[in-house]
């Protein structure tokens, strides 16, 4: 029973705060739901008034099918497993494990501004980490097809995945929590929110490359060769990239040979995605062998 308020309480209280945030009654600079809101009508104003592909349409296909992706993954599905990753952090605290145990940096000692720096760029490549795995590893890619099937690129693209990457995501990125011993800076929404504006920015059809700091941060042509049909010969993917460019060029998995912006987008084989949302959420679970 104890188990159970635990589920209940941390799902009803996920349900009430998206409330709240929809209500305006929490602090802006924590509005998940309005802000993630604010940043997709500016960067679609921007990809509207300074296209890249001009000759993309403004509503451009699955414009709404990516519109939808987005509230469902950060707020629909996000609620529906809150409860699940509580149980999983009860069962951390019995075990025994605690966050100081696998702690390699203390950010509550460091001044405000390093705290931020730190863990952006832990956290960042954390999931560069992951998203390298999701290509390579078959299992993992099966899900992560749905990503790779949009067809024109868009600032709504950003939230469009599989529900089964939150559950492939979530437990990697607490990992990294961990590691800077559980803590979380009190400024950690700025890190939210310029990780979406990012996001946003390197799926628009806009051309930015931030100049010589493109060697440091992701933008819209480096990721676009991220979706491109035709990779490298041997290659299972590149610019892995989630917001900093920095592990890409560590690692030599860039690649951007040119930056004209008309490729065609999409793997081998996208053809057999479902177009519609319902069919979408059981993809990846058919054996391999019917996907290819």
């Amino acid at each position: 029973m104890e188990l159970l308020d635990v589920f209940s309480n941390a799902f009803m209280g996920s349900v009430q705060w998206t409330w709240r945030s929809i209500r305006f009654d929490v602090p802006w600079y924590t509005n998940y739901f309005w802000g993630l809101i604010a940043i997709s009508l500016l960067v679609w104003c921007l990809e509207i008034l300074f296209p890249w592909r001009k000759n993309q349409a403004i509503f451009r296909k699955d414009f709404w099918l990516d519109g939808f992706y987005m509230f469902f993954n950060f707020f629909l599905f996000s609620i529906a497993i809150s409860g699940f990753y509580k149980l999983v952090e009860v069962f951390f605290k019995t075990s025994g494990l605690t966050t100081k145990s696998l702690a390699i940096i203390n950010l509550s000692a460091l001044p405000q501004l390093f705290q931020l720096l730190l863990f952006f760029v832990v956290l960042d490549f954390v999931q560069w980490l992951t998203h390298m795995f999701l290509h390579k590893v078959p299992l993992f890619w099966r899900f992560h097809k749905i990503h790779h099937s949009v067809k024109e690129m868009g600032f709504a693209a950003h939230l469009r995945y599989h529900w089964m990457e939150n559950i492939l995501y979530k437990p990697l990125k607490t990992f990294g929590v961990l590691i800077l011993g559980g803590f979380e800076p009190e400024q950690a929404y700025v890190v939210h929110f310029l990780a979406i504006a990012i996001g946003h920015f390197n799926h628009a059809n806009i051309k930015i490359t931030w100049g010589p700091l493109k060697y440091i941060l992701n933008n819209p042509v480096m990721h676009l060769y991220h979706h491109a049909y035709t990779l490298p010969e041997g290659k299972y993917g590149v610019n892995f990239g989630i917001s900093l460019s920095l592990w890409d060029y560590i690692f030599k998995t860039h690649y951007i040979p040119e930056d004209g912006g008309k490729i065609p987008l999409g793997f081998p084989g996208d053809e057999k995605v479902p177009s519609n949302f319902m069919e979408q959420l059981g993809y990846g679970f058919q054996k391999e062998k019917s996907q290819k």
